[in-house]
């Protein structure tokens, strides 16, 4: 009797961060429960509140001598013009606290507590998500999106190279200025099938898309969400530091591209080298469909308005994020006056329309819901109060170091403190006013250590699992596994060159 062997596949998404959760609920109970006080600023009455660990609270002068009293070296303007909106922890003031009361119950109740919790803190996300799908499913129903795909791939012939490069530099320009992240999701459904034209697979696409946003949010120059606020934090101006910011970015973005154009010209020259070859036909089939078996479709007025009105939506998006400030619930609204004039100029009929958006919304449902699942892990250290302690351990492992060595595993640390923080902001607070002074003990620059922190927590991102990584994948259905084979050299380059370029910035300090 013959036996079949049935082939075992890597856990989905939502079971890797659930294993992820669980692994981190784990810790809590073994890693002591701790806070930093913290400052921060009241623009009401103009005082800073001090909060100790056990939560008592005090009101002083909104002045510098407050500051350098709690031997916070930040300037007291950054804190009345917004710059510093987060609570900033004060250096020395550690302390370890009684570790919440759970037992089995209680643990039980955190872990399913905590998901509905991230789902709930993520709602505007998960809201842009699904109106965003369903506009899509709208200009999908055209036509228009059919027929646009067709003509750029008549003109991409000999030239697909230059898509890898073009989507990749954009969108790391978008990185490294204003923090362009979440709101790449957007493109996948619009890019991917053009990717699939140009001979490519869809790993090709999340790695064009996600390595620009992931590579050029690390290699951050002037990003207000990271470099500005943490350097602020650090006591520093933002642009010191800034030629090896720079070369950090030419550098890392040029071997991503090089990197990922090896592997998709090899992938279109013999489309069994893909990682994703088993998956191909389906992919082509969902984001292609019929298109590719009628070359002739017409590219109607309707469509072209259809597509220029979806396109402009983009650049509302992108001028509100970068020059307004814009936040997801503004992109949201955007996207649903978009859905509003296409239900005017798309010409499908009420029916269709609605049935398209719905049809659309729910193709990217699972994408929202991972976006929710992968916030529960920060709650939960959050309300274990662990964070802090980790950073604790961390600043006195550093002291006493030699000036590289010290650099190199402040590096380390920040890739430790990434994965359990995904907050680039909250990081930077919380974390500066304690690490930058260590800098002036062993005599480098402040500004490494916030590349130490950009580098560090933007490194995690290209593989951790509870930031964007699996939310990109589970847009193609492309597995956590898949993803560690195709970006394991390429992380492993990258963390040379941060190693090669820290070490040169302690040396020219």
């Amino acid at each position: 009797m013959e036996q079949t062997k049935k082939r075992r596949s890597f856990p989905s998404a939502y079971t890797v961060i659930i294993i992820v959760l669980i692994l981190v609920q784990a810790l809590t109970f073994f890693i002591p429960s701790g806070k930093y006080s913290t400052l921060t600023y009241n623009d009401e009455k103009n005082q800073f509140m001090i909060t100790d660990a056990h939560d008592k609270t005090k009101m002083e002068p909104a002045t510098q001598a407050t500051l350098d009293k709690y031997d916070i070296h930040i300037k007291v303007d950054k804190f009345r013009d917004g710059t510093i909106y987060r609570p900033a922890a004060i250096p020395n003031s550690y302390e370890q606290i009684k570790k919440p009361a759970r037992g089995v119950t209680g643990t039980i109740t955190q872990f399913l507590k905590s998901q509905v919790q991230g789902i709930t803190e993520s709602v505007d996300i998960m809201i842009f998500i699904l109106i965003l799908g369903g506009v899509i499913g709208i200009v999908n129903a055209t036509g228009a999106m059919d027929a646009g795909m067709m003509r750029l791939s008549e003109k991409l012939k000999g030239k697909q190279k230059w898509l890898i490069v073009i989507v990749t530099t954009l969108i790391a320009i978008g990185g490294t200025t204003f923090g362009l992240a979440e709101e790449t999701i957007a493109f996948y459904p619009i890019l991917i099938p053009i990717f699939l034209l140009a001979g490519y697979d869809t790993l090709t696409a999340v790695a064009s898309i996600y390595l620009g946003t992931a590579i050029g949010t690390m290699s951050s120059t002037i990003n207000p969400f990271s470099t500005v606020i943490a350097s602020n934090a650090a006591g520093i101006n933002f642009t010191d530091g800034m030629p090896l910011r720079i070369i950090m970015w030419v550098a890392a973005i040029g071997i991503t591209i090089l990197y990922t154009i090896r592997y998709a010209e090899k992938v279109r020259l013999n489309p069994a080298a893909s990682l994703v070859a088993d998956q191909a036909a389906s992919d082509r089939e969902r984001f292609l469909g019929s298109e590719e078996r009628n070359t002739s479709t017409d590219f109607t007025k309707r469509q072209k308005f259809s597509l220029i009105v979806f396109a402009l939506g983009f650049v509302v998006m992108i001028y509100g994020v970068q020059q307004l400030g814009w936040y997801f619930t503004e992109i949201a609204v955007v996207f649903l006056a978009v859905t509003y004039i296409l239900a005017f100029v798309s010409g499908l009929g009420e029916k269709k329309f609605v049935d398209s958006f719905v049809t659309g919304a729910a193709d990217l449902l699972g994408v929202a819901l991972i976006v929710g699942l992968a916030r529960s892990v920060g709650i939960v250290m959050e309300n274990s109060f662990i964070s802090d302690t980790i950073m604790n351990f961390f600043s006195g492992a550093i002291s006493g170091m030699n000036n590289v060595v010290f650099i190199w595993f402040m590096f380390l640390v920040y890739v430790i403190l990434g994965f359990f923080i995904q907050s680039s902001s909250g990081l930077a607070v919380l974390s500066m006013p304690i690490m930058a002074p260590l800098a002036d003990v062993v005599g480098i620059d402040r500004a490494l250590i916030v590349d130490a922190y950009n580098w560090g927590q933007g490194l995690i991102g290209l593989i951790a699992p509870t930031g964007l990584i699996l939310v990109s994948l589970s847009v193609v259905n492309i597995g956590f596994d898949k993803w560690i084979k195709f970006v394991t050299k390429l992380l492993i380059t990258i963390i040379v060159l941060i190693l090669v370029l820290l070490a040169a910035g302690v040396l020219l300090s």
